[in-house]
């Protein structure tokens, strides 16, 4: 498939800010249960308005990916059948429920409500984390089932996809939230720099599956099932026109198999070999820079990871313009 620089974009951006609001309510609700020092207001509040700008970011970029974007709207119709149309409004719950607890965190508006089991007590903003929370892994289904619900695009139709873009999420998140205490001089560095590795190491583990079984698979097409005829000598010789079409450029990417060897070990390297190097550096050195390097080295690596995700897909209609692909 050809990559699409702003679905590139949307995915990832998105993912880090599910992945940074997801590692806020963590440290939240294992400061309440006394396994962390508790964090102010403001610090669980700036970390919101970060992800909330992430979340926009990648919200933007999915504009550029549209041929009419006044119909943009109309994407959420189809919800009973499209992940595309849940994804659509999913999102926009989930930065509405970041939004509010970046709010309620800033204002202060922290008093509990009522007491669970006579011990937790419950506040407005741990409400909001919860079904943040919910929102948050519904939009890591959401984005992930549009590629591998794809039957006949059988390097997505897997698991998987949805594990590596879960994990992935969730690691760049955490990430980012160990740089954020970092800088903000916290002692949450350790705590968040701890499961962006385990994160890390969960997403490295399910992406090689994913590479190792996409490396052996037998394509159920082939050019004799294409057009129907059953030969064991055929080859095709032309594409059938003058010049290129919509298929031969959005279908297939145009990249050598070589670039694409580099780019696989390129994000290897990146996205989950560096990181946890850094970050285990940075907990050795007590270091505020190195957090914040590990996160752009990671970021970078993720790039490349969605870019190789769609130039690994092979779309059957393909096998109709060899010549040209």
């Amino acid at each position: 498939m050809h990559p699409a620089f702003s679905v590139i974009f949307l995915t990832t951006l998105i993912g880090v800010g599910q992945g940074l609001f997801l590692a806020l309510f963590t440290g939240q609700v294992d400061s309440l249960a006394k396994l962390l020092p508790a964090q102010s207001g403001a610090f669980y509040s700036l970390g919101s308005f970060v992800a909330l700008g992430f979340l926009a970011a990648g919200l933007i970029a999915s504009i550029f990916h549209l041929g009419r974007p006044g119909r943009a709207w109309r994407a959420v119709s189809q919800w009973r059948t499209s992940w595309l149309s849940r994804e659509v409004i999913v999102l926009p719950l989930f930065m509405l429920l970041v939004l509010c607890y970046g709010i309620v965190h800033g204002m202060d508006w922290t008093d509990p409500l009522f007491t669970l089991a006579g011990t937790l007590p419950v506040d407005m903003s741990l409400i909001i984390g919860v079904l943040g929370t919910l929102a948050a892994f519904g939009l890591f289904l959401c984005t992930a089932m549009i590629y591998a619900s794809l039957r006949f695009l059988q390097e997505w139709h897997t698991p998987l996809t949805v594990a590596n873009y879960t994990f992935l999420g969730i690691a760049s998140g955490f990430t980012l939230a160990a740089a954020l205490s970092a800088w903000q001089g916290t002692h949450l560095v350790g705590f968040y720099g701890l499961w962006a590795v385990v994160a890390t190491l969960l997403g490295m583990v399910t992406r090689v599956a994913s590479l190792v079984r996409n490396a052996r698979l037998k394509h159920k097409s082939s050019l004799q099932t294409a057009i129907g005829v059953r030969h064991t000598t055929m080859a095709q010789k032309a594409q059938g026109f003058m010049g290129g079409s919509f298929n031969t450029r959005e279908f297939f990417h145009g990249r050598s198999e070589g670039t694409l060897k580099t780019l696989r070990a390129g994000f290897i390297l990146l996205l989950f070999v560096v990181p946890p190097m850094l970050i285990l550096l940075a907990w050795a050195l007590e270091s505020k820079v190195l957090p914040m390097v590990a996160f752009v080295v990671q970021y970078l690596g993720l790039l490349m990871e969605r870019y190789y995700f769609f130039a690994d897909a092979r779309h059957p209609q393909n096998l109709y313009y060899q010549s040209a692909a």
